[in-house]
């Protein structure tokens, strides 16, 4: 099995939900139970790009047949969850700065697998944060960030500007433009700051229902939703396996990977819910070259970059 690195950028808000919520928010976003990350289904990854198939083939080689043939073969293509990488979070500075911790970064580099190959991640103290030591847009003064009601001390770094010039190329990898803006907005915080942040820096929106005659709010139509931001960025692993159908056509890897691409690349797709209203448009990037060693533990190969 092999894997390549997946990033998903939000250019809308984005609502992948749970159902029906016990709190305030009527409909939360979906979050990991242990750290309460958020994250897009791997289900939903799939089944967006398999309806964006078209090649009835095609689709069901790489994806799988429909249900009432799920016993004939399975699908060449497996889709991780996407959680969340950078955080845009509202700054009184520069707009906003996407906002990542150690953990997440940590979670990344376990992915890639490719650890030798990325910067380092700096230590940050309390009530701190480090950003690019070049062209940084979101400090109020040289040793002061606010985010959102946040005031947190400042330094430039050496390693955030590497992060963000790694994470640019390839999110980015033609608009030098936003890879400067990436640079000028890349902010890494203390796991319990960006802990406190994923409570109150995702978007909440109230919705109602009107009645058809009167354009009043229908009784009990009052409800409020949870998204995360436009700009957010996701990761997650896109993996590929041999599978042999029962005509004995065999799909490899390498053609998996390239349906992917194609069903991703230069695409605005549609993710979670509230289509209808302009919610979960997004870019998914597909990252990289095929993986080039194993990972013995797992039996999985690493993804490539």
């Amino acid at each position: 099995m092999k894997a390549k690195l997946m990033f998903v950028h939000a250019l809308s808000p984005l609502h992948a939900g749970t159902g029906q919520g016990v709190g305030v928010i009527d409909l939360p976003i979906a979050r990991e139970k242990a750290t309460d990350i958020p994250f897009l289904p791997g289900s939903t990854l799939k089944g967006v790009l398999r309806d964006a198939c078209e090649d009835p083939e095609v689709r069901k080689r790489v994806f799988g047949p429909d249900t009432s043939g799920a016993d004939e073969h399975a699908g060449a293509v497996i889709f991780t969850d996407a959680r969340l990488l950078l955080l845009p979070v509202r700054s009184l500075k520069g707009v906003f700065a996407w906002v990542a911790s150690p953990l997440l970064l940590h979670r990344l580099m376990r992915d890639v697998g490719n650890a030798a190959g990325l910067p380092q991640i700096p230590d940050i103290g309390e009530n701190a944060c480090r950003v690019s030591e070049e062209g940084c847009a979101i400090k109020t003064s040289e040793d002061q960030v606010i985010l959102e009601d946040l005031a947190l001390a400042v330094e430039g770094s050496a390693d955030v500007k590497a992060w963000a010039a790694w994470l640019g190329k390839h999110l980015f990898p033609s608009d030098e433009t936003w890879q400067k803006e990436l640079n000028a907005r890349l902010c890494l915080v203390t796991d319990d700051t960006l802990s406190f942040l994923l409570e109150t820096a995702t978007e909440i929106t109230a919705r109602i229902q009107l009645e058809d005659k009167t354009k009043t709010v229908k009784s009990g139509a009052l409800w409020y939703e949870e998204s995360l931001p436009a700009e957010t960025i996701l990761a997650g692993l896109v993996m590929a396996t041999t599978i042999k159908n029962k005509e004995g056509k065999v799909t490899e890897p390498e053609e998996v990977f390239a349906m992917v691409k194609k069903l991703s690349e230069n695409t605005i797709l549609q993710f979670g819910g509230n289509a209808t209203v302009g919610r979960g448009l997004c870019r998914a990037i597909l990252v990289g070259e095929e993986a080039s060693h194993e990972n013995h533990r797992t039996g999985i190969s690493q993804a490539g970059v």
